[in-house]
């Protein structure tokens, strides 16, 4: 594209010099494309290894501390947990190569596919956007579970990422924390319990606790509160197992029925949702009940 102005000289046009439009912007051009583009260099390769199923894993940050101004109901309160499960959705639905995650108290973990291209494996990447999506999640949906109780001040979550190269890998690494999720929440009840329903005082309950094992706790329950472990809430002794699941859903739609008429009629659609689940994920039925969770050790 050339571009050119006519110059006027006591009363007579003259031409000026015509010149290409592009020729206008080449300094500024070179100069954003220049010298200034080695700072690139200093970037650091977090490519993560191929074939490895990536964990993202997010905790709260001074979340006792966040528990505590907000007023959550102790050993555990289910309006918390349950917009941490509504927020660890929302990444799921956002990333769908999210292929489980579990969470737990204020933690949830992310299973990133073992094939999965996302951002180019690169580990900030997945780290940064799973954290923003969660903590966003978080704030925006807080007056759904906790209603006119003001959120204080923001939430914060650190993140890490970790490679689990085989099935049984990543088998280990969800139930050492389901099997945190059992080993805090027994505690927690029944130190809980010993304040609220025994009368003691914190540091009473925390003596009364020191040094007994598992046994000794649900003893502790069963004889002196009639409290049976066992059947207290699967949430709270199992934490929050999220998978993607087809399931047939119904909806009204309206027809036109050839004689003119209109009508009701039920649809039933397959759909691909988020589900959770709060059953154990250490033995084998839950994973036999959903093979298509693993991929192949073989690729």
């Amino acid at each position: 594209m050339l571009i050119g102005k006519a110059c006027r000289f006591g009363g007579r046009v003259q031409s000026c010099v015509v010149q290409p439009l592009a020729c206008l912007f080449t300094a500024s051009s070179n100069m954003a494309k220049s010298k200034f583009e080695y700072v690139r260099n200093f970037e650091t390769d977090d490519t993560c290894l191929r074939n490895c199923y990536i964990v993202v894993r997010l905790d709260g940050r001074n979340f006792h501390k966040f528990a505590e101004q907000h007023k959550f109901i102790k050993p555990s309160d289910n309006r918390a947990l349950g917009l941490m499960t509504r927020s660890a959705r929302s990444v799921m639905e956002e990333l769908e190569d999210v292929s489980i995650a579990y969470g737990q108290s204020d933690e949830f973990s992310f299973v990133f596919k073992r094939t999965s291209t996302w951002f180019k494996r690169r580990a900030s990447k997945l780290m940064t956007h799973v954290a923003s999506q969660f903590s966003s999640s978080y704030v925006f949906y807080w007056k759904e579970f906790f209603g006119e109780q003001p959120l204080l001040y923001p939430p914060g979550f650190d993140g890490r990422v970790v490679l689990y190269p085989s099935n049984r890998n990543l088998r280990d690494y969800l139930s050492w924390r389901q099997a945190d999720c059992h080993i805090n929440n027994l505690y927690n009840t029944v130190f809980w319990t010993l304040v609220q329903r025994g009368g003691l005082t914190t540091a009473q309950a925390e003596d009364r606790l020191k040094g007994t094992l598992a046994a000794d706790k649900n003893e502790i329950l069963f004889s002196e509160f009639d409290i049976n472990y066992n059947t207290e809430s699967a949430l709270h002794r199992k934490g929050t197992t999220l998978i993607w699941e087809k399931r047939d859903e119904t909806a009204t739609k309206r027809v036109k029925r050839p004689n003119g008429e209109e009508e009701d009629v039920a649809v039933t659609r397959s759909r691909r949702r988020v589900h959770a689940h709060h059953g154990d994920i250490i033995g084998e039925q839950f994973w036999e009940e959903h093979p298509d969770i693993l991929e192949d050790d073989a690729c």
